[in-house]
């Protein structure tokens, strides 16, 4: 178990000094993509074809790239106070998509946003545990192209023009537009003292206070009863924020955000998360007993658990955990790739097979290169784990050994089967 975690390890260091990383949770891009669903629907973004990806960077930002990619950065999901405020960002955002603010610059980021996926790791739970590392919350991918000066810097007219076609955004999908005072707010909160130091002339955003002031006027001319999406996610936005608090943060931090006197969800999640990537396994296991008590439909408790029994080495008690999460969790490729790779390193009689059904059902869904590894693992000697780890090597962007691997395979695969075909799709690619 120590060699794969260190495997694990290696792989997301060196994924992560490239640039910065994508966060690839299925908790979290499940609740993430029905908050914006409403305004990108609005934006004439069919559900289907909008994907959110998660940066793991620090600053309280947001972009969209062609106008079907949401990238949200984790600084601003464990900030931002409110489902609500976090729709007006990603309305702003699109609102530069309809200005056609993206336009000289679509094809140079779309290529960058390419490249950043080609590179799939393990969770945010290995990457950030400072002690024994475990599975965490899903599959991180390594985001070369994902770097700060990628982004775009727009001018203040067309910061003002995006302001006001996200407020549009957000009447068009009965939404309430006044979540975009509670985020420039808490942007004042943020910048207000550095700001009044600043000339506005000199900058390219308009300072927040003329935004702020922008958006109340816009509200007081446009009156109207509204949705809203606090009232409905606002446990699972707690939830989520937690998460990435518990997985990102400092322990020093997430104690003093999530004290032990709160007793809420939310804090419970948090420091039993806490608790596992410190290497207290019985203090985190208990808590999340408590959690599945008070929510027994909650998977992604269960898969915490698994999380936490796996880095106990409790393979039994992980596999139970993670086939809990399973029964609560429909269609989660991550969520199938933990409870597989707990299977091989288990090797029960059964177990490959197991884990081989898993990571085939997983790849339909969502192709990762850590579920072909998995999937390598389940094969053993076959010959298909050659075109397994073809796969993987492929997806981590290494075709002199994803070649390879193909080369192998299909030396020793029948010429009809789909792993030889496969392996010559890796071989006739550019």
């Amino acid at each position: 178990m120590r060699k794969i975690l260190a495997f694990f390890l290696c792989v997301v260091v060196c994924s992560a000094a490239r640039g910065a990383t994508l966060i690839n949770d299925t908790e979290t891009q499940r609740l993430l993509t029905a908050l914006v669903e409403p305004v990108a629907t609005a934006a004439n973004i069919s559900p289907g074809r909008l994907k959110i990806h998660i940066v793991h960077d620090q600053d309280f930002n947001a972009f969209v790239s062609g106008g079907e990619d949401v990238y949200i950065y984790t600084g601003l999901l464990t900030e931002i106070k409110s489902p609500a405020a976090l729709q007006a960002v990603v309305a702003h955002e699109l609102g530069h998509t309809i200005g056609g603010h993206m336009v000289q610059m679509s094809e140079r980021m779309a290529a960058e946003m390419r490249r950043a996926l080609l590179i799939q790791a393990l969770g945010i739970g290995l990457m950030a545990a400072g002690g024994e590392p475990s599975l965490g919350a899903g599959v991180l991918a390594g985001a070369g192209g994902v770097a700060t000066q990628g982004m775009l810097s727009f001018s203040r007219d067309e910061e003002r023009m995006a302001d006001n076609l996200g407020l549009d955004l957000m009447r068009r999908a009965n939404q309430d537009p006044a979540a975009f005072v509670q985020v420039f707010e808490q942007m004042r909160d943020i910048t207000g003292a550095a700001e009044s130091k600043i000339n506005p002339n000199r900058v390219n955003h308009p300072l927040t206070a003329e935004r702020l002031k922008n958006v109340r006027e816009y509200i007081a001319a446009h009156p109207g009863k509204y949705e809203s999406v606090n009232k409905k996610y606002s446990a699972e936005y707690e939830h989520m924020r937690a998460k990435l608090v518990g997985y990102l943060d400092t322990p020093g931090r997430i104690d003093a955000r999530y004290p032990a006197s709160d007793k809420s969800d939310a804090s419970l999640y948090a420091r039993a998360i806490s608790d596992m990537r410190r290497g207290r396994y019985d203090s985190a296991r208990a808590t999340v007993k408590t959690l599945t008590g008070r929510r027994p439909r909650n998977g992604y408790f269960y898969e915490l658990l698994g999380d936490i029994e796996f880095a106990a080495g409790n393979y039994d008690g992980a596999v139970n955990a993670y086939e809990n999460a399973l029964r609560h969790v429909q269609n989660a490729p991550q969520i199938q790739t933990a409870l597989a790779l707990v299977l091989t390193e288990r090797a029960a009689p059964g177990d490959d097979d197991r884990a081989r059904e898993l990571c085939l059902r997983a790849n339909l869904t969502s192709p990762a290169a850590l579920t072909y590894w998995v999937l390598a693992r389940s094969y053993g000697s076959d010959a298909r784990a050659n075109w397994a780890m073809a796969e993987y090597y492929s997806l981590m962007g290494n075709d002199k050994k994803a070649r390879g691997y193909a080369k192998r395979a299909q030396k020793s695969l029948p010429h009809d089967s789909p792993e030889f075909i496969k392996s010559g799709d890796i071989l006739r690619k550019k």
